[in-house]
């Protein structure tokens, strides 16, 4: 218990000295290095660099949120000739586009995916670094950050669906991870949306809340820490703030192993990749907004006797397949 509290200790450390001002200033040495949007393309940081075909697509959504997706063929395809179904892949919270590639081609779902002739779509949400602002708000100004999960679901989700159903004309196969599910099961409320949609996978599915054990997610919940962000002033959760940068690198160089950081949030995992862990953190974690991150920490507290995304007419199948645990 003892390194959950001190992280919490420093995450509220930030709390109360960054700012929603972020600067584009890095360290070279950082293990938070940030990228430049303005110069830099997940194609061209992460896809292309692998031998794989790439396009950069932006979307605008209804409120006005200009969006990156990226269209990925196999290794020696050409995105010209693509045959197979489109596949839409919907990251989780504090991530974006470029999770579904840090890991080696073989590892990474983005790369197996197009692999197998799938016809693959990254979706990034707004305010994360592969999207693209907004037709007239400021990154730096408070109502750019004024959106929770639902808005992701029926203005940033429904956007990607089609877009991508009308360039291709064919239903949309949507995979989402953690917060990509939460906003699958929202915009499948719509029948507009889930007439676009041949079948979805989720992956870490939220729909209930209360079960989460992770000892320094718990801790932030109890502690209301999402609410004394957004008394503070404070519209986005941003740890590559230069005072979020700095933070996370003193306490992966000096204080506390960083599986143990990762650990206290996702709960025990085998499967974490201790030295992939400076190339995640290049890229890893994105901005989110303070009130999303009030709106989900309400559920945990709130404990609701029904789903968090109630009346999603789709049919729900479980695997049996065992899957290996951590012992």
């Amino acid at each position: 218990m003892a390194k959950p509290l001190l992280a919490l200790m420093f995450l509220l450390y930030f709390a109360l000295h960054a700012t929603d001002d972020s600067s584009d200033r890095s360290t070279e040495h950082s293990i938070l290095h940030r990228a430049s949007s303005e110069q830099r393309t997940l194609c061209s940081q992460l896809v292309e660099p692998a031998g794989y075909p790439c396009e950069e697509h932006k979307i605008q959504t209804k409120d006005g949120f200009l969006l990156g997706l990226q269209r990925v063929s196999s290794y020696d395809g050409d995105l010209k000739k693509i045959k197979g179904p489109p596949i839409l892949l919907l990251h989780g919270l504090l991530m974006a586009g470029d999770a579904w590639f840090l890991n080696s081609a073989e590892q990474s779902l983005g790369f197996i995916l197009a692999e197998n002739g799938f016809d693959v779509w990254i979706g990034n949400v707004r305010g994360t670094r592969w999207s693209h602002g907004h037709i007239s708000l400021s990154e730096h100004d408070k109502k750019f950050w004024n959106w929770s999960w639902e808005d992701l679901a029926l203005y940033d989700l429904a956007e990607m669906i089609d877009y991508i159903n009308s360039l291709t004309d064919r239903k949309v196969y949507v995979v989402g991870h953690s917060q990509g599910t939460i906003i699958s099961f929202v915009a499948l409320t719509q029948p507009d949306i889930a007439k676009k949609v041949e079948a979805a996978a989720l992956l870490s599915p939220i729909s209930y809340l209360d079960h989460i054990t992770a000892p320094l997610v718990r801790l932030m919940v109890d502690l209301h820490l999402d609410t004394m962000i957004l008394t503070m002033g404070f519209h986005q959760l941003n740890f590559k703030s230069d005072w979020g940068t700095n933070l996370l690198d003193m306490l992966c160089d000096q204080l506390v192993d960083c599986n143990n950081i990762l650990s206290s949030i996702t709960g025990k995992n085998c499967y974490l990749n201790g030295s992939r862990f400076d190339f995640f953190f290049e890229f890893e974690p994105h901005p989110t907004s303070a009130k999303n991150l009030h709106h989900l920490f309400q559920i945990l507290r709130e404990k609701p006797k029904h789903a968090a995304c109630p009346g999603v007419g789709v049919r729900m199948e479980r695997m049996s397949q065992a899957i290996a645990t951590c012992n």
